[in-house]
């Protein structure tokens, strides 16, 4: 074999690598965080300033998951008001499992049933509203 057919063996390898690696990179599922993202950073200063507020509250929201269930848990601060809001789970490998609910606290608690199929890192993040004032807070999970 000559050096001629040599380079065309190497020219036809390297044309079969791109053509496998396009072909791969047509497979893949690109999923993005959340679909309505521009309008969601046009209002993301609203969220740092309820993040600040629950910040300064006498203590973090206490966020546990045993046995399958998720337990949410304001402060002391929220005793005998109101408290509405939503409840998200977000799991970051699959769109499928997230969960989003809204909820009306009562004793200052939340309880969510999660599926056996709930297994990882999952954000918790909870949106809240106690006498006209919001709040939100976030916090990393593995069940």
């Amino acid at each position: 074999m000559n050096w001629g057919y040599k380079i065309i063996a190497v020219y036809a390898v390297f044309v079969a690598g791109m053509l496998f690696l396009a072909y791969q990179s047509f497979r893949q599922n690109i999923e993005l965080v959340t679909e309505d993202y521009y309008a969601k950073e046009l209002v993301y200063q609203q969220r740092i300033d309820q993040t600040k507020r629950a910040g300064l509250l006498s203590a973090p929201v206490n966020i546990t998951v045993a046995s399958q269930e998720l337990s949410i848990i304001f402060p002391k601060d929220f005793i005998s008001k109101k408290i509405t809001g939503d409840v998200t789970l977000y799991c970051p490998f699959d769109k499928k499992k997230d969960i989003q609910q809204q909820f009306i606290a009562t004793n200052n608690a939340v309880k969510i049933i999660l599926s056996k199929s709930y297994q990882g890192l999952l954000y918790v993040k909870v949106y809240w509203d106690a006498e006209g004032i919001s709040y939100y807070y976030e916090k990393k999970i593995i069940i």
